[in-house]
């Protein structure tokens, strides 16, 4: 989930000529920090609340494309605002249009629901807010990848490689669905690799890591986010220049 504006009051003390400034805590929150729609779906709902429990809020939803622009189709939200009593719980519903049929339907596709949260008028005066907004990922995947029901499979993630260039390491997603890493360690009780950077790797795609491949050594261990908003961890066994990736217990 990414919070895209920060939410801060500022009272203006005209005989001071100086500012306080009050950091805000969000208001109207969402039951998820990713969002899956798949091809065999018409519509999926999402569950939005204000945290505040004395003013009401106006909640504002809206869906971006791969290039942060508006977007009206093959997806929209319904409603695009509405009103969130104190302490009040609703639902935004993101409806399928025919257009979807259009998307490639071997891999997923990337989108962004966007969330921001309108505060009620201030009675105070020389006050001015700012609203809040959470950006999160919306992937739509295709009925024809949708993991079938009842079928234990291994996650996809556990089918990333990685290839050692020069002093590099490059990771490859052969699977049709979108990787997201946020982590990356030469062993399993190592902090972070410095410089190391979250980031998403296209289906089929590959994309260098971004750390020297001396700091990661010969076992290096990626954390990578499911669709659940879960951790799951990768450590991978290197021979010569290619690396295979194996679960991690997470009960060690």
């Amino acid at each position: 989930m990414n919070t895209r504006f920060k939410c801060i009051s500022l009272t203006l003390l005209a005989l001071a000529g100086t500012c306080a400034a009050k950091t805000c805590l969000a208001a109207v929150s969402l039951d998820r920090t990713r969002v899956i729609f798949t091809g065999s779906e018409k519509s999926i709902s999402l569950s939005v609340s204000n945290q505040n429990t004395q003013l009401p809020y106006l909640a504002q939803a809206w869906i971006e494309n791969e290039q942060a622009e508006k977007i009206t189709s093959p997806l929209v939200v319904v409603p695009p605002i509405q009103r969130l009593e104190a302490g009040g719980n609703s639902q935004v519903k993101i409806q399928g249009l025919p257009e979807l049929s259009q998307l490639p339907q071997d891999r997923e596709s990337l989108f962004y629901f966007n969330l921001r949260e309108i505060p009620p008028r201030s009675d105070q005066p020389n006050t001015l807010q700012i609203a809040l907004q959470t950006r999160v990922k919306l992937f739509y995947r295709p009925a024809a990848i949708v993991a079938r029901s009842g079928v234990n499979e291994a996650p996809w993630q556990e089918k990333l490689t990685l290839t050692r260039q020069n002093d590099r390491y490059l990771v490859n997603n052969p699977t049709p669905y979108y990787v997201t890493l946020i982590d990356a360690t030469p062993n399993l009780k190592a902090a972070s690799a410095t410089d190391f950077k979250p980031l998403m790797i296209a289906p089929r795609g590959q994309l260098d890591l971004g750390v020297s491949s001396k700091a990661l050594g010969d076992k290096p261990v990626l954390t990578y986010v499911n669709d659940f908003g879960g951790r799951p961890q990768l450590q991978f066994n290197c021979t010569a220049d290619s690396c295979n990736a194996s679960p991690v217990d997470s009960n060690r």
